[in-house]
């Protein structure tokens, strides 16, 4: 009879021990995802400060830009470093897209970040322009998020 009683106490003993353990990975889990999604965030942010810095400690790459933005006319060497720039900032763009389908921005993130598409779109001809010519290179639906912001006369 002690050993009966021994051995039910041994195997509550034993389940006990094992939820507790479930519980402690879950909350590994979770800490892990928190510091994925530090490290995500981080990473994106470092990846548009090198754009805008690209921009900012090159002035002859800034002149490209502003008028590859306005829609003048570029020689095809400015074309090529608007059009590599502009595929950059879009390349980065659908990673944040990405990451928030996955979770990893929140609504609130991802609408300021949609915000400054849509600025950026409507200030920029030359980037819709290339936007329409190279929609087709992107996800399905990050083209369809950036279709839904550009300005009223569009691809």
């Amino acid at each position: 009879m002690n050993s009966g009683r021994f051995n039910r106490w041994l195997t509550l003993g034993a389940n006990v021990a094992t939820l507790l353990g479930v519980l402690l990975v879950i909350l590994q889990l979770q800490e892990n995802r928190a510091l994925m999604r530090a490290q995500v965030r981080h990473d994106l942010a470092e990846g548009i400060v090198d754009l805008l810095d690209s921009a900012a400690g090159n002035s002859q790459l800034a002149g490209v830009l502003r008028r590859g933005n306005l829609g003048e006319d570029l020689t095809p060497d400015e074309q090529m470093q608007f059009s590599v720039r502009t595929n950059a900032l879009f390349r980065y763009w659908e990673d944040v897209h990405y990451q928030y389908r996955q979770g990893l921005f929140d609504e609130s993130e991802f609408s300021t970040q949609k915000e400054a598409w849509r600025g950026y779109l409507a200030s920029s001809k030359g980037a819709v322009a290339y936007w329409c010519s190279v929609r087709t290179l992107y996800s399905p639906a990050f083209s369809a998020e950036l279709d839904s912001l550009l300005p009223a006369h569009g691809c």
